[in-house]
């Protein structure tokens, strides 16, 4: 079985972090487009194509895997396409394209994130300079980008998160309860060593801008 599903959607691209050699790629709606301008091909399409040019309609047509789904649908068309990735059993996802744009669609992702989540699959957003993943009852552990500094913000999924602890960043956090309705978390920054997000009962959104860290 492939090692990842990589989707890549309409949003905000970004060609630091591209499909791999053993990646199942999905293409989610005009996300189709975001890969062929970079040459590659998905093994999937999925959407209902009402943001796809009409100049590519036609390759959609030819393609010999694709899932056409009706354009009013309770899933948005990236949801549809982690869905189909979390049946084919994928354990890690990335997505490419979720960020930027409408601001409906950002949030969108970002509880689609965590749908992946709670299905007890790693995943991340990704756009030009902002990487989003999430931690459930566990820990998160990276490198930042070793050309620049990040900043680093959490953010509680849910009514509370407990046990919240923040090392190797700036600003330390020691067992903490982090609540929805105040946002402590914000703007920390990274020390260019390695650190740790982790947190025992709950789940954390987690934001950094200004590179694609080393996942440790």
């Amino acid at each position: 079985m492939k090692k990842r599903c990589y989707i890549a959607g309409a949003g905000e691209f970004s060609k630091n972090i591209l499909p791999k050699d053993g990646d199942y790629v999905i293409a989610a709606d005009a996300g189709y487009a975001a890969l062929l301008s970079h040459n590659i091909t998905p093994y999937l399409i999925i959407g209902d194509f009402d943001s796809l040019s009409p100049d590519l309609l036609s390759a959609v047509s030819d393609h010999p895997n694709v899932i056409r789904s009706k354009a009013e649908k309770d899933d948005t068309d990236m949801m549809l396409a982690v869905k189909k990735g979390l049946e084919l059993g994928f354990k890690e996802f990335i997505i490419n394209g979720g960020l930027g744009g409408r601001l409906d669609h950002t949030l969108a992702s970002i509880q689609t994130l965590e749908y992946i989540i709670n299905r007890d699959a790693d995943a991340a957003l990704v756009g030009q300079s902002l990487y989003i993943t999430a931690v459930k009852n566990g820990e998160f552990r990276f490198k930042p980008d070793s050309k620049q500094n990040s900043t680093v913000s959490i953010f509680c999924a849910g009514k509370k998160a407990e046990g919240v602890t923040l090392k190797g960043l700036k600003y330390p956090l020691n067992n903490a309860t982090v609540t929805s309705d105040y946002p402590i978390g914000i703007s920390n920054e990274t020390t260019g060593k390695p650190a740790s997000i982790s947190v025992t009962k709950g789940t954390l959104i987690i934001m950094l801008d200004g590179g694609i860290p080393e996942i440790c």
